[in-house]
């Protein structure tokens, strides 16, 4: 969430407007300043009622020490009793309204990120590898069941968009996830994690993913036996960085660092015809997620670093990519700034997203109320959250499957994964 005061203040509600105006969102500053108006009313009125009943009631003190009749200063104070209670009323309507405005804005881009209103106008910053050059026509990853991919029995199972691996695969799909996880905890210093894969409300709240993208959720029909109503998670980003959730942190406690492996289930709601074929696009797949909570003077050196733990996973791989800087239309609700990690398929002779590595700034902070004391001054301040993929599990096998392809048919098992597969070498049935 943006900082209530900037959206209060009429000169800053203008310089925020023509910054969100850059992802091709509007603002409704009029709907805005009028509540606003009618919030500042109701509670000077508010204040002028208090005051007026604190003077009445001293006033009662003074006629009852004086034998005086107190009757009409008691229904006086009853009568501002009671539109002290129904000013409170329109007052809790009113911000509610403007809170639910303010759950609905995106976060601001930061200033270095290029304008642009969709992927076409996304920035190449570098490339790592070059793209191998078969004696073959290469195959999509789809169109090789032979290697243990099962398409047809997930769909009798659950339906389009799901997968089953059998045998060798399966265990290069586990293998994949181990070589992230120990890299990021034994190299790049995260702490792995065991989350929950259903999560409340205030959780998807707190990461942005509610109110405003429920239709991408899978929502459970049961509750969590205290009425709340839980959803399956997107991503361990919701738990992972909710882990900070209404926490003091002290200074020195920062930068923390979480990893997680989990399942990741996804409504991919108006994605209708869009990459059905495959491991792509899935309603359930798995991720290595990164999570930091840092300070807020640390969080843009976090993330280049966690930019590069990344790119580490598929440089260990031997796999081509690309780094993008995504521009201000391709920018997600809750990032400041994002990077994005495509892998080279040459089956689809393109590169694919495989990673997103975002700065939320203190945007998802303030929504969880993440806070950390400054040492210098004792005051307390919001920390900054980042997170990114690293990596995508099932992207990841595509980019294997797909480059270390060979024209028998079978995979190759790249070098880093052989340990995790207990010598196996090549994938084929």
């Amino acid at each position: 969430m943006l900082d209530p005061k900037l959206l209060r203040n009429p000169e800053t509600l203008v310089s925020l407007a023509k910054n969100l105006s850059k992802r091709g969102f509007s603002l409704g500053t009029r709907a805005i300043e009028r509540l606003e108006k009618a919030r500042r009313g109701i509670q000077s009125t508010t204040e002028q009622l208090q005051a007026k009943r604190n003077t009445v009631s001293k006033n009662i003190g003074k006629a009852k020490a004086a034998g005086d009749n107190t009757q009409p200063l008691l229904d006086e104070v009853a009568g501002l009793g009671d539109e002290l209670k129904a000013n409170e009323a329109r007052l809790n309507d009113i911000q509610q309204q403007l809170q639910n405005i303010y759950l609905e804005i995106p976060n601001l881009c930061d200033e270095s990120v290029p304008l642009g209103e969709g992927e076409e106008d996304n920035i190449e910053l570098r490339k790592w590898g070059k793209p191998k050059q078969f004696d073959f026509t290469p195959k999509e990853h789809a169109d090789m069941e032979n290697i243990g991919l099962d398409f047809s029995r997930a769909i009798k199972l659950s339906g389009a968009r799901f997968s089953v691996f059998r045998g060798p695969l399966a265990r290069l799909n586990r293998a994949v996830a181990q070589l992230m996880l120990d890299t990021h905890t034994q190299e790049h210093g995260y702490t792995e994690m065991s989350v929950p894969f259903l999560v409340n409300e205030r959780a998807l709240q707190g990461t942005g993913q509610l109110p405003k993208f429920e239709e991408d959720l899978f929502k459970a029909s049961g509750n969590n036996g205290d009425g709340q109503q839980l959803y399956l998670i997107p991503t361990s980003e919701v738990p992972l960085t909710n882990m900070a959730q209404d926490v003091m942190f002290e200074e020195s406690d920062l930068p923390i660092r979480l990893t997680a492996q989990t399942p990741c289930f996804r409504a991919e709601a108006g994605s209708h015809g869009k990459d059905v074929r495959g491991l792509i696009r899935q309603h359930q797949f798995e991720k290595v997620e990164m999570v930091q909570l840092t300070h807020p003077e640390q969080s843009y050196k976090a993330l280049e670093e966690m930019l590069a733990h990344a790119e580490k996973i598929l440089q260990l791989l031997e796999l081509p990519y690309r780094v993008m800087a995504l521009c201000a239309g391709d920018t997600g609700f809750s990032a400041a700034k994002t990077y994005d990690i495509e892998v080279w398929l040459p089956g689809q002779n393109k590169y694919r997203e495989i990673s997103s590595i975002s700065n939320c700034i203190d945007f998802q902070a303030r929504r969880m109320r993440a806070r950390f004391k400054k040492k210098s001054t004792g005051k307390t301040e919001f920390i900054h959250t980042l997170n990114g993929s690293g990596l995508a599990v099932g992207r990841t096998l595509v980019a294997i499957i797909e480059n270390y392809q060979q024209a028998e048919g079978y995979v190759m098992v790249p070098k880093v994964l052989k340990p995790y597969m207990g010598g196996l070498d090549r994938i084929a049935f």
